[in-house]
């Protein structure tokens, strides 16, 4: 197998990674019966993205680049904001004397 054909195959991975998030987040505002963003959402962004982003890279495609490496950062970020959410939440507050 040649290399082109190698990175042809992570090249529809990473796009198979990110389309798998939409039918993640469809499938949860389904059973919610209203629209949410599952923490799975911003995991297969992530992944797809850094995905998309190596075959990119590889392609020297100046446009996907920036496109996929500027999301990467919002998915990191939401995954932070999230986990941030979750360290809060589960810290008992102390109220002040």
């Amino acid at each position: 197998m040649s290399a082109e054909w190698v990175w042809v195959a992570i090249g529809f991975v990473g796009q198979a990674l990110f389309s798998a998030r939409f039918i993640v987040q469809w499938l949860a505002s389904e059973r919610a019966r209203r629209s949410i963003v599952p923490v799975a959402f911003w995991f297969f962004s992530l992944g797809g993205g850094a995905t998309l982003l190596a075959y990119a890279l590889y392609r020297r495609d100046p446009v996907f680049i920036a496109g996929q490496g500027a999301g990467l950062i919002i998915y990191i970020r939401n995954l932070m904001l999230i986990r941030r959410e979750k360290r809060e939440s589960a810290t008992p507050s102390h109220p002040s004397s």
